[in-house]
């Protein structure tokens, strides 16, 4: 009897702004009257926020089978191609109904990662990350130090540049 089941439309008090080529991909209620996650084809709208996270702005997504967990990534530092991120807050937004809403948000996520390598630096590591964002031709490049990593030491930067300058190269289309 529920195969031919069709979820309840997202109703318009619950539909975020969205842009002229937005649209919602999947939807689920949180908790108990806490608001709406809503995804589309741009990113992750989150109950209370008024705006929408990228999907290239979701460091990590971690679906428990009840709580979807979100850690979104704060930009705290543009240097020559690059971005520096840092991880903010996680937020958990219990699902009670989570529909498709889950699969979504990780294939999304997921999509948008077109290169990652983990790299030991001077005093530390860190993570580089070549993502795909809406709208830009080719990646765009971000740095997720691990805690602890000396972010402005003179050492750790030039090593960061080496990397990042190796991952494009490695990643560019040949001309063969």
């Amino acid at each position: 009897m529920g195969l031919f089941r069709r979820r309840p439309k997202l109703s318009p008090a619950d539909r975020p702004p969205l842009q002229r080529d937005e649209r919602v991909l999947s939807w689920a209620a949180v908790g108990e009257g806490d608001g709406v996650l809503v995804a589309t084809n741009l990113g992750l709208w989150l109950p209370g926020r008024g705006h929408r996270i990228g999907w290239h702005d979701i460091v990590k997504a971690v679906w428990s089978g009840r709580e979807l967990t979100v850690t979104p990534g704060e930009r705290v530092a543009e240097r020559d191609g690059y971005l520096v991120v840092a991880d903010c807050p996680a937020e958990r937004y219990l699902l009670l109904d989570p529909g498709e809403l889950p699969h979504q948000v990780r294939a999304r996520v997921t999509k948008s990662v077109a290169y990652t390598q983990h790299h030991a630096l001077p005093g530390g590591a860190g993570r580089i990350v070549g993502r795909r964002v809406p709208g830009v031709d080719g990646l765009t490049w971000m740095v997720r130090y691990d805690p602890g990593t000396p972010v402005d030491d003179p050492d750790v930067v030039a090593e960061t540049d080496r990397l990042v300058a190796a991952s494009r190269v490695a990643t560019s289309p040949s001309d063969e």
